[in-house]
């Protein structure tokens, strides 16, 4: 069996990939909406509830797991941090899928940074209002830091109950709250960042899948700066950039187990 963590789009392709390559998959879902599309995939198993060292002992014990492949995003997380921790000690396959970085252009409007906070310091010198398509992730990071205290904040986020939730508690108002689901396209980024009046986008390198390319595109079509939180380098064992080269690596290291209900 293969837990396959992350709710990106190549997340549930592994999912239907996997299973078509008869892999038995469970999936671990952080929203109904989640757990919903895990179900559409083929997913034998959904784990839901807080993602934490104790959920995954559980499942380590009740499950014949023979590998792991983390799907989120290609940043530094508590999740990643923990699979990976976790894998080692159980001495299980760890599998990190991984986005190929967008060719970002020579443009003296790019301001490329390390860190969430070097992000917010480096946004309130650039604009009044600032345009967030990093989610909900590290929002607090720009809502408490007092040098963006009297500037506007604008959130694009999923339109998912608890994460609309997190924007209110951090006090945002409605107006600006904006619950869509992405990616979008450039004429969509530049129609919302006129209508907001953004004054700078700040996005992390979530490559071509994620929409990073079309959201540049239309900022800078705008003449509006754009700060870019680049992914650190990480080493790992197992990387992986699509998901046939996944699949490929699963069926070499642990291939599918045979039903042997069905052995004649």
């Amino acid at each position: 069996m293969i837990l396959v963590v992350g709710s990106t789009g190549e997340g549930r392709q592994l999912t239907r990939s996997l299973r078509e390559a008869g892999y038995q998959i469970v999936t671990w879902a952080d929203s109904t909406y989640g757990e919903q599309l895990a179900r559409q995939d083929g997913a034998v198993a959904i784990l839901t509830g807080p993602f934490t060292e104790d959920n995954l002992a559980a499942l380590g014990s009740n499950r014949q797991l023979e590998a792991v492949i983390d799907a989120t995003l290609p940043y530094p997380n508590h999740i990643s941090r923990t699979l990976e921790a976790w894998c080692r000690q159980q001495q299980i396959y760890y599998l990190r899928f991984l986005r190929a970085e967008t060719r970002l252009p020579d443009d003296n409007l790019i301001y490329q940074v390390a860190t969430w906070d070097e992000a917010a310091r480096t946004a309130a010198r650039l604009g009044e209002t600032i345009f967030l398509t990093t989610g909900t992730n590290n929002l607090e990071v720009f809502v408490k830091n007092p040098l963006l205290k009297d500037k506007r904040i604008v959130v694009r986020v999923l339109p998912e109950h608890q994460v609309i939730k997190k924007c209110q508690d951090l006090g945002l108002t409605p107006r600006d709250i904006i619950a869509m689901q992405g990616p979008f396209s450039k004429e969509i980024n530049k129609a919302m960042f006129k209508a907001c009046k953004a004054g700078v986008v700040v996005t992390r390198d979530a490559g071509p899948a994620g929409g990073t390319e079309a959201k540049i595109a239309a900022a800078l079509a705008l003449k509006i700066p754009v700060v870019v939180i680049k992914r650190p380098a990480i080493q790992y064992r197992y990387p992986v950039y699509t998901v046939s080269e996944a699949v490929a690596l699963l069926q070499k290291i642990a291939p599918p187990q045979l039903d042997v209900g069905n052995e004649t």
